[in-house]
């Protein structure tokens, strides 16, 4: 049987004066998965706690299938969620986690077993959570949300606190997860940890909708360049000048717009012009996430700055002893 879809449709959620979520649609569709992708308080949160039954909206709707999340008789089995990488007993361990949701999911004690496998903590079962990592948390997490073996799939952020190595695991994961026609929906704050994931892109900042498509329609925001090494400098530069490229140059490489690296190749071999280097460069899609959501949240403000008294000040106000002298190295100058 096909997994459910997502519908989200004219979600509002107000805490007060503040709009949390403002209006916002999108679908996620099985077999596929869905980066929803945000800066830190865009609303991606909300949003999924909404879809799952933790927060009430204030208008629109957010449904797995035809109904709500409160009306799915067994959850687990349907949906399977992790929001939280901090929501554990510290006191129990990750079998001892699992066994306690597992009546719930309606599983054995087999099944536990096998998730704890499965995101790789066979190993640590018997630790108390307390003890755990981060990336330790994270996949005891994705065990949870797997425990009864749903068609859905929601994640927040799963990729915090994993290594390199995890996060190509993750990736897997996820890709092997829609290779079996689950829905499955991902949120990141960063747009690289689940570039090479995801099949579908939805954008929020600021509670809104940005953007929605497949990952090839967000590329082809992208501005895509080529990369051209020569000793022909001159040569080229009229070359790009007869053909009406816009050329831009960096130090000893000059960068192409608007046009690929065959058709620059062609000109050049035509012209007699000797390349050393020719090469397209992918689209820098962290640059376009940025100008899509205007992202706030990084510091602009800089450090004042640092005075240093000359070595000559007076000893501070209330009699403190004054600075040593500075060290010499004791030979010539």
């Amino acid at each position: 049987m096909e997994a459910p879809a997502i519908t989200v449709d004219h979600l509002t959620k107000r805490f007060g004066p503040v709009t949390a979520v403002d209006d916002l649609s999108f679908t996620v569709a099985p077999g596929r998965v869905t980066g929803f992708l945000g800066p830190n308080g865009s609303g991606k949160t909300t949003t999924l706690r909404m879809l799952l039954g933790l927060v009430q909206p204030t208008a629109g709707t957010a449904v797995v299938g035809d109904r709500t999340y409160g009306r799915i008789r067994r959850p687990a089995q349907l949906v399977g969620a992790a929001l939280e990488a901090s929501s554990f007993h510290p006191g129990r361990t990750g079998l001892g986690h699992l066994r306690t949701l597992a009546p719930q999911a309606g599983v054995g004690n087999d099944r536990c077993h096998e998730v704890l496998e499965l995101v790789g903590l066979e190993a640590a079962k018997k630790r108390r959570v307390g003890g755990y990592s981060m990336g330790m948390r994270q996949r005891l997490g994705l065990a949870t949300a797997l425990l009864g073996d749903p068609s859905v799939i929601i994640l927040d952020e799963p990729a915090n606190g994993l290594d390199p190595q995890g996060i190509a695991w993750l990736r897997s994961l996820l890709r092997s997860l829609a290779a079996d026609g689950r829905t499955v929906l991902v949120s990141s704050h960063v747009l690289a940890e689940v570039q090479q994931s995801v099949d579908d892109v939805v954008v929020i900042g600021s509670g809104k909708l940005i953007h929605a498509s497949t990952l090839d329609g967000f590329e082809a925001l992208a501005e895509r360049f080529v990369a051209v090494r020569t000793p022909a400098q001159d040569a080229f530069a009229a070359l790009g000048t007869e053909r009406g490229w816009e050329v831009r140059r960096e130090h000893d490489t000059y960068l192409v717009h608007g046009v690929g690296a065959a058709e620059v190749g062609e000109a050049a071999f035509a012209a007699g012009v000797e390349l050393h280097q020719l090469a397209d460069r992918g689209a820098d899609l962290e640059t376009v996430f940025l100008k899509l959501t205007k992202s706030s949240d990084a510091p602009t403000a800089t450090l004042p700055p640092r005075h240093t008294p000359p070595v000559d000040a007076p000893p501070p106000a209330g009699g403190g002893a004054p600075p040593p002298p500075a060290p010499t190295t004791g030979g010539q100058a």
